[in-house]
């Protein structure tokens, strides 16, 4: 077990949070604080919804491209929401997407309705017959997003349950929670979760806030081979509850790393990740058009269908540099989409586009395409050597 001290809320003079971190393959638990009291999960209600969904799709009762109505009802929630209007349409990886990253209430309650037959009271009742059949004893669902609702209540030892399941469960969608940003009707949507970006080896999972709940936040996290997965709940800012969860997370692999090896192993990560953080890249998105992201996950490949990209050029703003990357990804049928910034010997920064994760056919038709309209673009072999160089812009 860890030391007592790990989550020092009283000695920052925070009010009691709950806190839980265990192990992500044995279920262990190395630390507890008031992980059995009752919260308010907010957010990380979508969790469940996105384990439903998650669920459907293992069973082939959906597909990734499916079509899914939006009712007056969701698009009426309140935000933080895409903005999805009454009588149109999304996709149901437009709604995993929208969940995991903006944490979009309508999405959830879009995908609540479309597995229930257009009922989300209904899909609440099987959030919670799910949650108590994994083991999530002390957890009532209420609606599928997490909006208030004062019987909608869990634990973060439940919640610690789930997120363990859903990595277990579904590995060929986990790398969804890692999503940086996608492409939603010509807006480019970010991730809320802080510590994607901060935490050397944080790869998911999700946030929540509501007045009531305070903020809440579980995290996933790998070193040295070792997956860890912390949740905490009722913190009184974003600040606090990152700090907390990154000092439960270094506390925890510093047990569960002990030995030279082990302890090489995790410097060896922590160094790739500076490196990584040190680069120019804006993380990349999830795939937007991608027909069956499973399929490509089970043969290696994040979100795509193989490993050839395409490299779009640079651009002077990152206007023309989204919708460069919006027709390469049309061209392409999907690929996940990579913007880095290129500072010059200007003070203005330019922006270099390019897409991965797309198949040699795929790239090179794109790349004939965007050509002939004048458009840079050239398609890169997964070495890293291109076929060709990129026409003038």
């Amino acid at each position: 077990m860890l030391a007592a001290g790990i989550v020092p809320a009283r000695a920052q003079g925070l009010p009691p949070m709950s806190a839980i971190l265990i192990d992500a393959r044995t279920g262990q638990q190395l630390y507890a604080q008031n992980a059995n009291e009752p919260r308010y999960p907010a957010s990380l209600t979508k969790l469940m919804t996105l384990y439903l969904l998650f669920e459907a799709l293992r069973d082939h009762r959906i597909t990734f491209d499916q079509m899914m109505p939006v009712s007056v009802h969701a698009a009426s929630v309140e935000p933080v929401k895409l903005g999805a209007l009454p009588g149109s349409r999304i996709t149901v990886q437009e709604a995993i997407l929208g969940m995991v990253t903006l944490s979009a209430n309508d999405a959830a309650t879009i995908a609540g309705e479309f597995l229930a037959g257009g009922d989300e009271t209904r899909f609440a009742a099987l959030m919670t017959l799910k949650a108590h059949t994994l083991g999530m004893n002390d957890t009532v669902f209420r609606n599928a997003s997490g909006l208030p609702n004062p019987n909608q209540v869990t634990t973060a030892h439940d919640l610690s349950i789930l997120a363990r399941r859903l990595i277990i469960d579904f590995p060929d969608d986990y790398h969804f929670f890692s999503t940086a940003s996608f492409l939603f009707h010509g807006r480019v949507i970010f991730n809320h979760d802080h510590l994607l970006k901060s935490y050397p080896g944080a790869d998911g999972m999700k946030t929540g806030y509501t007045n009531a709940a305070g903020h809440n936040l579980v995290t996933s996290a790998v070193r040295g081979g070792v997956r860890l997965i912390g949740v905490i709940m009722a913190a009184p800012s974003n600040y606090a509850r990152d700090r907390t969860m990154a000092a439960m997370l270094d506390q925890g692999f510093a047990q569960e790393l002990g030995g030279s090896a082990k302890m090489a192993a995790l410097q060896a990560t922590q160094a790739a990740r500076q490196a990584q953080d040190q680069g120019p890249v804006v993380p990349a998105t999830a795939p937007v058009a991608t027909s069956n992201p499973r399929a490509v996950a089970a043969n290696g490949g994040y979100g795509g269908r193989s490993d050839w990209s395409l490299d779009l050029g640079s651009y002077n703003s990152k206007a023309a540099a989204y919708k460069a990357l919006r027709i390469g990804q049309r061209e392409a049928r999907g690929g996940v989409v990579h913007l880095a910034i290129a500072r010059g010997k200007t003070k203005h920064p330019g922006y270099h586009a390019w897409i991965a994760s797309v198949s040699e056919a795929h790239a090179r038709a794109a790349c004939i395409a965007m050509n002939h309209y004048g458009r840079p673009c050239a398609p890169v072999h997964p070495s890293g050597a291109r076929s060709r160089e990129l026409a003038e812009r």
